[in-house]
């Protein structure tokens, strides 16, 4: 009896996991359709919060739509969501399918804070329903043609950078990270997960930096990638967001920098 029940749990377990691959391949298959017209998908991210993940990302954004590419950026930070805050973006989507992102400066935008009330309320979702929100900004929305799309991620390990690093075939992403070692700890483990997944690092960006690339140059020899730049701590970052402004638009030395970084990344 024990040998049979052993071997009947074993079935049970194959068959589960076989299940399971096939309902990834299979949503695989309908983002890879949807956004079939997108020519390039990356994205930005790093374990730990608050090193500035979404100030690179809408800064990168303009400065790839400023060198003629055309882009959007998926908010794929669905229970912290910000970009549309730092953007300005106070109207909201419907609700219908497929999503339509919302365009700002010729950027598509989509994030859950366009369906949401109050933006000041906290979205409290378990992790099927952040996976479900994902999954529908990359299966059901209507993105169109673009030459880049960036994703947003959300710090650390869960549900929302999986779904992405499962069901899209992004191009790779770009780590970010701050000068301290702490930072850069986490950021490194970001690079190995991604790397674990099969999703190439581009290289990495040091935010709040004083121009010494320390945090980056101890994450890119980790995952022996490339410094794409630094983007020096700056007071007007918190003024122009607070405004709804971008800074890359706003601050020619800050626009030089991004510059800089969006065109090492298209040269690869």
């Amino acid at each position: 009896m024990p040998a049979d029940n052993k071997t009947s749990d074993a079935a049970t377990g194959s068959t589960a996991s076989n299940s399971f691959l096939a309902g990834v391949l299979s949503k695989k298959t309908l983002v890879k359709a949807n956004l079939e017209k997108v020519k390039h998908k990356i994205g930005i991210y790093s374990a730990k919060g608050g090193v500035g993940k979404t100030t690179i990302a809408i800064n990168l954004a303009y400065a790839l739509k400023e060198l003629g590419y055309k882009v959007g950026i998926l908010d794929a930070d669905i229970d912290t969501p910000n970009v549309t805050l730092f953007l300005g973006i106070t109207e909201k989507g419907e609700g219908a399918y497929p999503l339509q992102p919302l365009v700002k400066d010729g950027i598509k935008v989509i994030s859950t804070t366009m369906y949401t009330d109050d933006v000041s309320k906290p979205i409290i979702w378990r992790g099927p329903l952040i996976a479900k929100m994902v999954e529908d900004f990359m299966e059901n929305t209507a993105w169109g043609e673009l030459d880049y799309l960036i994703v947003d991620l959300p710090p650390g390990t869960s549900d929302a950078p999986l779904s992405i690093m499962q069901l899209l075939d992004l191009d790779g992403f770009i780590i970010v990270t701050t000068p301290q070692h702490i930072a850069a700890l986490n950021a490194i483990r970001s690079g190995r997960m991604a790397k674990r997944l099969g999703v190439s690092v581009l290289g990495v960006v040091e935010d709040m930096s004083s121009g010494m690339a320390v945090g980056a140059k101890e994450v890119a020899e980790a995952l022996n990638t490339s410094v794409l730049g630094t983007v020096k701590t700056d007071s007007k970052f918190d003024e122009l967001s607070v405004k709804g402004k971008v800074p890359v638009v706003e601050d020619k030395e800050i626009r030089e920098e991004f510059i800089s970084i969006a065109n090492k990344l298209v040269k690869q």
